[in-house]
């Protein structure tokens, strides 16, 4: 004979459970009477034949057809308080699931107008959290009929909509902030992909209570990554291996190969830097030291940026690191001719 429930609970703190259903396998016999407990951090949706007929707070509640009016469309009026019916209860747990992380598995591509190949690649993470807030449509469109939904059931899906949220808004406000305006603006990111995302979350039962950007800057290995997308030429990637090596110098002057690191076929860093300010000094360039009456005086982190044929950000990381000399005048860096020549020497 099939055990009849007269208390249905599920006393658990659901640390990493967003759904619990009773019993998890089968269904319950209850009745007319039957005890529903429901926690503080919980709500209890009952389901009978695949459908909601009510949703439980916190507290006790008694089974009757006062509060669950649908319940005698479903289990007919021939019945007394004394006959079993089955049904299944949902517990769901309504805390805020906070600290969880997210990353860029992946560099997101922005716009970088005026820098290089006029793109950069952007690596960042953080953490946001999240609620169950309509807990009957979260059941019915993600839970089904499983026993046990935990957060790892849905949690690679919510990274992947927050993702898509946070690389439309760096589209969205590359057009209008350069890369190293767009990092400076990691709390007004944060909001903006937290009023993208709200309606995606509450489409499944959801509230997006927070999301922070922890950190968010330019990719360490941007050529290799352009080039495994497909996005650079050959001529382009080796251009662009001699930047990533000029900003590993600077990150460690006195690491071995440094600046006369060979990149290529066999082709010195220094050669690139030379024949960079060659182009900018107008000159086609015999084998003897680069012309630099081309360079003004006094130069931006940008125009020195432009003449190295590197991102502005490198450039900021030299200067940062103290391998490249730099006044700072208020919030603005001015490098001098004699700085950047000394800083090219090694």
């Amino acid at each position: 004979m099939a055990r009849i429930f007269d208390v249905v609970e599920y006393a658990s703190e659901m640390k990493d459970e967003l759904v619990h259903r009773f019993p998890e396998e089968g269904i319950a016999d209850l009745r007319i009477g039957s005890q529903v407990i429901v926690r503080e951090s919980q709500k209890a949706v009952f389901f009978r034949d695949g459908k909601a007929l009510d949703i439980f707070s916190a507290g006790r509640h008694t089974i009757a057809t006062a509060n669950i009016p649908l319940l005698i469309d479903f289990i007919g009026k021939a019945f007394n308080n004394r006959t079993p019916f089955t049904a299944e209860v949902y517990y769901v747990s309504v805390k805020e699931f906070a600290d969880r992380k997210w990353g860029t598995p992946q560099p997101i591509i922005v716009r970088n107008p005026g820098m290089g190949l006029g793109v950069a690649l952007l690596q960042g993470f953080g953490t946001y959290s999240y609620q169950i807030k309509d807990a009957q449509q979260f059941v019915t469109q993600l839970v089904g009929a499983q026993g046990v939904y935990r957060t790892e059931d849905i949690e690679n899906r919510l990274r992947t909509m927050l993702l898509s949220k946070l690389q439309d808004l760096l589209g969205e406000t590359t057009g209008k902030k350069s890369v190293v305006e767009l990092i400076a603006l990691t709390e007004e990111l944060g909001a903006g992909v937290r009023a993208k995302a709200q309606d995606d979350f509450a489409a499944i039962g959801l509230t997006l209570k927070s999301f922070y950007i922890g950190n968010l800057k330019p990719s360490d290995k941007s050529a290799e990554e352009l080039r495994s997308m497909g996005m650079l030429d050959m001529a382009t990637y080796t251009q662009l291996q001699a930047a990533d090596a000029l900003r590993e110098a600077a990150q460690n002057p006195s690491g071995g190969a440094g600046l006369t690191a060979g990149i290529g076929a066999g082709m010195g860093l220094g050669n690139v830097i030379s024949d960079s300010l060659k182009n900018v000094a107008g000159g086609s360039g015999g084998a003897g030291a680069p012309k630099t009456n081309g360079i003004p005086d006094v130069m931006t982190p940008g125009e020195a940026a432009r003449i190295l044929q590197v991102s502005e950000e490198d450039v900021i990381s030299a200067i940062n690191e103290k391998s490249l000399k730099a006044k700072k005048i208020g919030n603005a860096y001015r490098i001098s001719k004699e700085s950047l020549e000394e800083f090219l020497k090694g």
